[in-house]
């Protein structure tokens, strides 16, 4: 399995890779002998132990065992693991079907008291139509030729905004103005969208911002994020979801979100983007 493509991912591998390392020095063994003793070539052992592919179980209990630590071999495992979830690929989460992810963000948003969203690509799931976001999840499960459970999925996503009026939650919601404009499904369910969004725009458990076409930019357009208080930044890629929490990686993350809500118009103006966008489909 390749580096995930995230600091904070890169430096958990690198951790654990030092833990197997020092491992192996504090057992007495080489690398040689480590590797005669697991049974497997000695560029293995390298690879695992500079933090260049990714240990499965298996290897970590062969390791432990080596180093006569099985009792260590639990808890690396489960280090491990939680390595692992950081850069999660669609197709893997999906491959039963999109229901049991849409299910496991519910249960986030229940335990997050404010969720910031950076929207570059569509509306969040929070504030979608179900003709919306059944003719999002539908592309989005026809590329990734995953199983189609998109009904049952949609019906979890819609679920979360239950959040919105309950609960004490707060959503600051930033879209880029191409959002409003970008055709998902058809004339009819762009419509309701839209009207959707003006609907939800007075609550005050949202705040809805718009960055214009002709905003001069400080920050760069960027993929979608979402920041789950100050615990957690999950990204979202077209291959994959990646899971950021180191402290300096959230910093950034919190700076970005802050340079990019700068540019954002709220209130009247942003209504009146959102009524042009509507107007716009006649």
């Amino acid at each position: 399995m390749p580096v995930p493509p995230s600091s904070s991912a890169r430096a958990a591998r690198d951790a654990l890779a030092v833990r197997l390392l020092n491992l192996r020095k504090d057992a007495g063994l080489t690398g040689r002998e480590l590797s005669a003793r697991c049974g497997w070539h000695p560029a293995k052992t390298t690879r695992l132990q500079k933090g260049m592919v990714a240990p499965t179980d298996a290897d970590i209990r062969a390791w432990c065992a080596a180093c006569d630590a099985d009792d260590q071999a639990g808890d690396l495992i489960a280090t491990a693991r939680a390595v692992d979830s950081m850069y999660l690929e669609w197709r893997r989460l999906h491959r039963t079907g999109m229901r049991k992810v849409q299910e496991d963000f519910y249960a986030l948003h229940g335990r997050t008291r404010v969720c910031r969203v950076y929207a570059s690509n569509a509306v969040p799931g929070f504030i979608q139509t179900p003709a919306y976001a059944t003719a999002l999840m539908q592309s989005i499960t026809d590329f990734q030729g995953t199983p189609n459970d998109v009904t049952e999925a949609v019906a979890a996503r819609i679920a979360r905004s239950r959040f919105l009026y309950e609960g004490g939650h707060r959503f600051v919601v930033l879209l880029e103005e191409w959002v409003l404009r970008s055709r998902i499904g058809c004339h009819d369910t762009m419509v309701g969208q839209l009207r959707h969004l003006l609907t939800v725009m007075p609550l005050a458990s949202l705040s809805l911002g718009v960055i214009p076409f002709t905003a001069q930019r400080i920050m760069w357009p960027l993929e979608a994020f979402y920041l789950f208080d100050d615990r957690r930044v999950l990204v979202e890629t077209l291959t994959a979801e990646v899971n950021v929490t180191q402290p300096r990686e959230l910093t950034d993350y919190h700076r970005a979100f802050a340079q990019l809500s700068k540019t954002a118009v709220h209130g009247d103006q942003a209504r009146a983007l959102v009524e042009a966008a509507l107007d716009a489909l006649g």
